[in-house]
């Protein structure tokens, strides 16, 4: 619904044109070759694939292809996560929509565009001190698994996963594998 409520309205603007909508972020890259759009826009949240995730691979596979990330979920990790995956506009979804057509014309022209209470929260923010494994090994543990289940399905020994929780833990400033997860994924490390 909010998907189909943004494309009418960047529909009803005289110079941008919606050529797709796609419902599943595994199916971007399929879409974007089919009708080659100059700017896709990418929700955070998005099954089969996070945007994130479908903006890097629109990097690999489509690099002339501007990425432009709207957002329920402001969290400056979401917004260092995004830029480093290549797109160039982070909004939330509640800004006005004349706001997200003029960031789609303006990454068009090669401008970066970023909601700037998330950039002064990232900056405030600083840097996900996770690495990419104990930010895999957190999420493993995100469901409530046990050591041993989630060595077996990461293919690591007890004692690395332990390790990497036991880090995690301590980097986000945590009691517990609970806690560090509610507070990575609180910080849109996760």
């Amino acid at each position: 619904m909010v998907r189909e409520a943004l494309a009418t309205l960047l529909g009803l603007e005289d110079d941008i044109e919606v050529v797709a909508q796609v419902a599943r972020g595994d199916e971007v890259v399929a879409a974007v070759r089919e009708h080659a759009p100059d700017v896709a826009l990418l929700d955070i949240e998005m099954p089969g694939m996070t945007g994130i995730e479908a903006a890097a691979h629109l990097r690999t596979a489509c690099p002339e292809v501007k990425v432009v990330i709207v957002t329920t979920f402001g969290r400056p990790g979401y917004l260092r996560r995004a830029m480093e995956s290549g797109a160039e506009a982070f909004l939330v979804k509640d800004a006005p929509a004349a706001q997200l057509a003029e960031a789609v014309r303006q990454v068009l022209q090669g401008h970066r565009v970023i909601d700037p209470t998330l950039a002064a929260a990232a900056l405030a923010e600083g840097p996900d001190p996770l690495t990419p494994r104990e930010r895999e090994v957190l999420n493993a543990a995100a469901d409530g698994s046990v050591n041993a289940d989630i060595a077996r399905r990461l293919r690591l020994s007890e004692g690395t996963v332990r390790n990497y929780l036991s880090t995690a833990i301590q980097k986000t400033g945590a009691r517990n594998r609970t806690e560090a997860v509610r507070i990575a994924r609180e910080k849109g490390w996760l």
